[in-house]
């Protein structure tokens, strides 16, 4: 079963090239493979919480030697949503996808980028997690590309270029990692990691992934590759950008970190506190000054990637539960509101704020659909990032880390600001007329919108609101995630098979 959430977007995606030339049928099958996808991840994620880490060796060759498939609640409960998500994507690109992309392959890439993202979820390997990276990051220029647009392939140009170099890096850190340790299974190197002299060298090594992984993450100062090319692919590859290519680049910060150099905390806690708290103000004030609808929402990806790293800066036990809680909340309502500003385009004709306006009283349920998930990155409740940022404040204030509070709340207020502005500018100020001085109004496009953008939009929405009423069963299942962390021995008995 472990090996089902590899296989099957492989599978689907290669009957998408088979039906190269059959778009309704590579629709199906994307509907079709997102549906099969969610099912397994969930039964994984069922077992996982009943019996515990589930491990496999690829080709029966014994760890550490061979290839470790290793499902622990972690990444459990990171596949059930990547799959949901992707349903949610799948969904929407049936009526928000154009029929030239839909030519040119868009499908076969979509179920290859969730192969990559499966892959780097459950690998127990170093070198793998480098491989499932490169696979996501060809997957994903090809998506972003896909159309060749001007604006297209300057924003592809930066965003590989920069992952490149992230990749670069990592590779770098693997190199040293091995040489030091004759290892790269990742339980093998919890054990062989604290013995390695001087202690520089695991600091130098620490640095180097934190530099590769904050790139990948969109940490601060690492992040300006994102807002430039986030906004130039079409909504639909946004969305699922934004809800798990960073997010895979926290997670790899949070197994790594806490597997391999947990005992150098003293060193990495400082500094990732600092960059957790640039990252926040630097993303939410970016944001701040955005016209664009996708640059705005963009800039929001890197200040909520702070939130998640003042989790992972604070280590501690209810710390991290409540960054793996806020990664799975800001998945889901990152996606709806950039699916929501697809819609706001389909209807309208345009991302720029200035000359939005009006919605509100054409579309009012579209309305109502974007303040659900804008109130909930804001953090109001009783929404679900209401509980994300209480549960990070409690940890803060636990740990006697008041600064990172501080900045935490602030950065809260002006989420609130920009979505407030979007709120105005888009659907309740009038829509601008011609005139000297005066943006023209984007001219309407369409007077409905589609059953297939409505879906998954409703569907996010309403995660994201029983996430806010379901808080405490769903913070104690991120909690027990967060416990195994931290303690991470039962991970590297079931890895290792109780090898001495």
């Amino acid at each position: 079963m472990i090996a089902l959430p590899l296989l099957l977007p492989l599978v689907f995606a290669v009957f998408s090239l088979l039906a190269w030339r059959l778009i309704n049928v590579q629709k199906v099958i994307a509907v079709l493979g997102s549906l099969v996808l969610l099912a397994v991840n969930l039964a994984i994620f069922l077992q996982v919480q009943q019996g515990g880490v589930l491990s496999i060796q690829v080709g029966r060759w014994t760890a550490p030697f061979g290839v470790s498939l290793v499902v622990d609640l972690l990444s459990a409960i990171l596949l059930l949503t990547a799959s949901l998500a992707a349903l949610a994507a799948a969904v929407f690109s049936l009526a928000g996808m154009d029929a030239p992309r839909l030519r040119w392959g868009y499908f076969p890439l979509f179920h290859f980028l969730m192969m990559g993202v499966n892959g780097a979820f459950i690998t127990g390997d170093l070198f793998n997690l480098y491989v499932w990276f490169e696979v996501m990051l060809m997957s994903s220029f090809v998506l972003m590309v896909l159309g060749s647009g001007r604006f297209q392939l300057e924003g592809g140009l930066k965003y590989v270029i920069l992952n490149l170099l992230s990749s670069m890096l990592f590779l770098s850190a693997i190199g040293l990692t091995y040489h030091f340790t004759g290892a790269l299974n990742l339980a093998d190197l919890a054990r062989r990691m604290p013995a390695v002299e001087p202690r520089g060298l695991t600091v130098l090594i620490g640095v180097l992934f934190m530099v590769g992984f904050g790139i990948k993450a969109a940490l601060f100062p690492l992040y300006f590759w994102l807002p430039a090319s986030y906004h130039t692919p079409p909504v639909t590859i946004a969305a699922l950008f934004s809800g798990l290519l960073s997010k895979v680049g926290f997670y790899a910060l949070l197994r790594v970190f806490s597997l391999l150099f947990s005992g150098q905390w003293e060193f990495f806690q400082p500094l990732l506190l600092a960059l957790a708290g640039l990252t926040m103000v630097s993303g939410v004030l970016g944001a701040a000054a955005q016209t664009d609808f996708r640059r705005l929402l963009s800039f929001h990806i890197i200040s909520q990637i702070g939130y998640l790293v003042m989790g992972l800066a604070l280590f501690s036990r209810e710390a991290i539960g409540a960054a793996i809680y806020f990664t799975v909340h800001v998945i889901f309502a990152k996606m709806a509101l950039f699916l929501i500003a697809g819609m706001v385009q389909t209807v309208s004709g345009s991302f720029d704020l200035r000359r939005l306006g009006g919605l509100y009283r054409r579309f009012p349920a579209l309305s109502l659909a974007f303040l659900v998930p804008a109130m909930a990155l804001a953090g109001l409740p009783p929404l679900s990032g209401f509980f994300a940022k209480l549960l990070l404040v409690i940890a803060g204030l636990q740990e006697s880390r008041y600064v990172i509070v501080a900045v935490a709340l602030f950065v809260s207020l002006l989420t609130l600001f920009s979505m407030t502005k979007i709120w105005n500018e888009v659907f309740w100020k009038l829509a601008p007329v011609s005139s000297a001085g005066k943006l023209p109004s984007a001219p309407p496009q369409n007077d409905a919108l589609p059953a297939a953008m409505w879906a998954p939009v409703v569907g996010l929405s309403v995660i994201v609101i029983l996430m806010g009423l379901f808080a405490d069963p769903l913070s104690e299942i991120a909690n027990r995630a967060a416990a195994s962390l931290l303690d991470p021995q039962g991970y590297i008995n079931v890895v290792l098979g109780g090898l001495p």
